[in-house]
Formats: structure tokens, sequence, C-alpha cells
């Protein structure tokens, strides 16, 4: 990969959390607080994205700033592990397996979609 790439990587990394954020709190001030429903639209949102871009057969460069650097900060496993771990220890079982299941499922679908779509 090119220096070029590598800065690319990083400020579309930027970009990518920065608009994670944006999107999370908009979602959540919309919502009920009874699951972590900004992150969830990201992640389903993202998973959509990369569905897209790889139906597009984008590879090399291309898939690595859009994929990994944008799209890959912009969702986020962990922010989601740790909604589940919070719903779950506060007694909220039942949601945070909904949650857990909703997710993958719907993700599964937007990737589909998303490659289905390019």
């Amino acid at each position: 990969m090119s220096a070029g790439t590598w800065i690319g990587l990083g400020l579309l990394g930027g970009v990518g959390a920065v608009l994670r954020h944006l999107v999370d709190a908009a979602v959540a001030a919309r919502t009920s607080h009874h699951l972590p429903w900004g992150i969830f639209v990201v992640n389903i949102s993202g998973a959509f994205g990369v569905g897209l871009l790889a139906g597009t057969g984008a590879g090399g460069d291309s898939f690595q700033l859009a994929g990994v650097g944008l799209l890959g900060a912009y969702t986020t496993f962990s922010t989601w592990m740790l909604q589940v771990e919070v719903l779950r220890r506060g007694g909220r079982r039942r949601a945070a397996i909904t949650y857990v299941v909703a997710s993958v499922l719907l993700g599964l679908a937007a990737v589909a979609l998303g490659r289905a779509l390019a």
C-alpha cells in the first residue's frame, strides 16, 4: 500500500468514526431507550454499505479506503457487544438476545441487499 493510501485510510477512518457518532446520536434522540437503536442503525447501514461495495467488485486500494477505512470505522462490533452486555447486566436478557439476533439477521440481509443492488 502506498503512503497516500495509508493517509487516506486514516482520514476516512476518522470520517467513519465521526459519522458513527452523528448517526448514533441522531437515531438515539428520536427513538426509545429500550434498545440501543443508534448503533443498531449504524451497524445495519454499514453492513449494507459493505455489501454494496463488495457487489461492485471493488478491490485493492478502493476497498481498503472505503471498506476498511470509512465503513470499518463507521460500524462498531465492540460498542455493539458492550451494549448487549449492558442490557444483560441490567436484567434485560430477552432484549439482549433479541438485539443480537436482529442485528445478525438484518446485518446479513443488508449485506446481501447491498451486493444485489450493486
